[in-house]
């Protein structure tokens, strides 16, 4: 099981697949990952060489923006938003859709469990 970026690859899958589970490296930038290396794709991740793992490893390292730095990125960009007090800020201040989505019948992800609406107890005349 080949640690690549901090993560461990599962060594039961290809290669080309192991490298998804980096956040930050989908399908796409996989497939260049290991195109760049010159390594077979559909080869498993046990299978691999040192020598191919440390050629995988710089080529991330020098390309791609990966794992922490990626989600504190992410983190800086959306505190930016909220400073400046844009539309888009203010969502994600309020933990609402930032990118238009409806809100009146769909958004349960993002706005949490429903509050159920609690009746009040009848008064008795007497």
């Amino acid at each position: 099981m080949p640690r690549i970026a901090g993560v461990d690859i599962p060594g039961s899958k290809q290669i080309e697949i192991g490298l998804t589970y980096i956040f930050g490296i989908g399908r796409n930038s996989s497939k260049n990952i290991v195109e760049q290396a010159s390594v077979d794709p559909s080869k498993l991740s046990n299978d691999l060489t040192d020598h191919e793992i440390a050629k995988i490893r710089d080529i991330i390292e020098k390309h791609y923006m990966v794992e922490g730095d990626l989600k504190q990125d992410v983190q800086q960009n959306i505190r930016r938003l909220i400073e400046i007090g844009s539309y888009r800020g203010l969502r994600h201040k309020v933990n609402l859709p930032t990118r238009g989505q409806r809100t009146k019948s769909n958004a349960r992800t993002r706005k949490g469990p429903r509050g159920t609406a609690i009746a009040k107890k009848k008064k008795i005349k007497g």
